[in-house]
């Protein structure tokens, strides 16, 4: 990236901070899709995505989408939990969220990253807070799939250069997010890049939170990667 350009990118970089801010999803934060006994358990935990901002209900959000995506896929039914919070980063997911995570769990859904991509983290700081968390998690599921996020250079509402400038510091959290779980088996990376569309449609009116069509598009990508990771371990 130009170094010229970072003046600019400041600029660019507050005023997106200054646009409309959308609430997170309401209604209930668990639900069960299927009517058979003994249903997977998954937790859905995070950011703003996780918490479903974009969307009305958890059930048109995320954790919704999914639930009905793996349970389409499995033979049984899918009980989800959700807990996020806007604004969350990887550091905050590992000291704040996972502390107050239900420990009966059987899958989970680890989104995060957005605010660590816009807020700076350092990559060395979120590849070691990544890891705590996956592997807290991991030590009470049988599995834990880390979703990435949509590439920031899809997102048309933001201007240029800071969207590539997001997109570049995106790839270098995603590489370290990747290395992570790579090394420990029952963790599972689940990426995004060219295997969501990522078009109007799948945005929220914020230009930036998804809408209940994008959650259903990114959710049925992580479905199919989990799916096919617990077919595997069966």
């Amino acid at each position: 990236m130009n170094r010229l350009l970072l003046p600019l990118i400041a600029v660019q970089g507050w005023w997106v901070r200054r646009r409309e801010v959308l609430p997170a999803a309401t209604g209930p934060t668990s639900g069960i899709e299927g009517s058979a006994a003994a249903p997977l358990r998954v937790l859905v935990i995070g950011d703003s995505t996780a918490a479903g901002c974009g969307a009305v209900t958890h059930e048109r959000a995320f954790a919704g989408s999914f639930a009905r995506a793996l349970q389409r896929r499995i033979s049984g039914s899918v009980a989800w939990t959700v807990l996020g919070r806007p604004g969350a980063t990887i550091g905050r997911v590992r000291y704040r969220l996972v502390p107050e995570a239900p420990e009966v769990r059987d899958i989970v859904v680890l989104l995060v990253g957005v605010n660590d991509i816009l807020g700076g983290t350092p990559t060395a700081q979120w590849e070691g807070d990544l890891t705590a968390v996956v592997e807290e998690l991991a030590a009470g599921a049988g599995a834990v799939i880390v979703s990435g996020i949509p590439p920031f250079d899809a997102f048309s509402s933001l201007p240029r250069p800071l969207r590539s400038f997001l997109d570049e510091r995106g790839r270098a959290l995603e590489g370290a997010a990747r290395t992570v779980c790579a090394h420990r088996p029952r963790v599972r990376w689940s990426g995004t890049r060219d295997r969501v569309v990522v078009d109007a449609d799948f945005f929220a009116r914020d230009g930036f939170h998804p809408s209940p069509t994008g959650y259903q598009r990114w959710a049925d990508v992580v479905a199919a990667d989990l799916a096919e990771q617990w077919r595997s371990a069966a």
